[in-house]
């Protein structure tokens, strides 16, 4: 990770001096101060502070610099960390960046997708700022952002996003963000989805698989045990992507963010990409195939 950003990180302050002078280097490269944190270090608190949640305070004792050097240096590296995109199973030299990214890989490997939301709770709105009550969610009864994941039939992350207002319900957060429309573009790709997305399901029958309907209540005996066979069998396919949100959650910013919420965009798809590089590292599990083949006779 080092060799991938080193670059990346000294192209941006390259530019960032650039802008400040308002004209070509005069002295060569290295010349003048020198930074307090070199880039591993920068890089290794900014990866403390996503994985713990340690305040800037706390690791500027333990490094001994300024509160403000610590806070300077993560707002350097969460940027580059939140742009990597997100690994792919098997290849290591491929990054999803793009939901058309991941629809294109889900249909040239033939992957059937899992979908699901997840709500972080964050902190509340002043008194008095417009839109004060568009991040109380309807169902956590608190102040969150909604995002949406996709994983894999093994629970590896492919893609999280469309980071949406709690009050905002999931299927109204995909169809904001274009996933329906990767639907209609790709109409080999299938997807396992919970009941929040019924209208999704409705649109795509051939595609996308909700929980079946519950039936009434006096409904016969034999239908009310189909539904719940069914709907055991559709949960058993899907609880893989709740495994992939709960990887998101053991970082402590996702489990109740008091940052800004202007940055927890760049939080979640920095800490995304990071669990997807641990994901993606876990081997494919072959189903053992259920061919019959003709048993071999014994000579006697």
């Amino acid at each position: 990770m080092i060799e991938e950003l080193a670059d990346l990180w000294l192209a941006r302050c390259e530019s960032e001096l650039r802008e400040r002078r308002g004209a070509e280097r005069q002295r060569e490269a290295g010349a003048g101060p020198k930074h307090d944190l070199v880039f591993t270090d920068r890089l290794l608190v900014t990866l403390v502070h996503l994985r713990t949640g340690l305040p800037h305070a706390a690791l500027a004792e333990l490094y001994g610099v300024a509160r403000s050097t610590i806070s300077r240096a993560i707002g350097e590296i969460r940027p580059l960390l939140a742009v990597r995109g997100f690994a792919v199973p098997d290849d290591s030299g491929v990054r999803l960046r793009t939901l058309a990214d991941v629809f294109a890989y889900a249909e040239a490997a033939g992957i059937r997708l899992r979908s699901d939301g997840a709500e972080t709770q964050v902190r509340r709105p002043k008194a008095g700022r417009p839109g004060r009550r568009a991040f109380v969610s309807g169902k956590k009864k608190q102040n969150t952002i909604k995002t949406t994941t996709i994983s894999d039939g093994q629970g590896r992350l492919l893609w999280s996003g469309a980071d949406r207002p709690g009050r905002i319900h999931d299927q109204t957060a995909m169809r904001t963000e274009g996933i329906a429309e990767q639907f209609r573009l790709h109409p080999k790709v299938t997807a396992e989805v919970d009941e929040g997305y019924r209208g999704l399901a409705n649109e795509f029958p051939g595609q996308i698989s909700a929980p079946p309907k519950k039936p009434k209540g006096d409904a016969p005996l034999g239908e009310q045990y189909a539904w719940r066979e069914m709907r055991r069998r559709q949960s058993s396919e899907r609880i893989c992507v709740e495994h992939a949100n709960a990887e998101l959650r053991q970082w402590r910013p996702l489990q109740r963010y008091t940052g800004s919420r202007e940055d927890y965009a760049a939080t979640h798809q920095a800490i995304a990409s990071l669990v997807s590089d641990r994901s993606a590292r876990r081997p494919t599990r072959r189903k053992p195939s259920t061919e019959l083949v003709p048993a071999r006779q014994a000579a006697y």
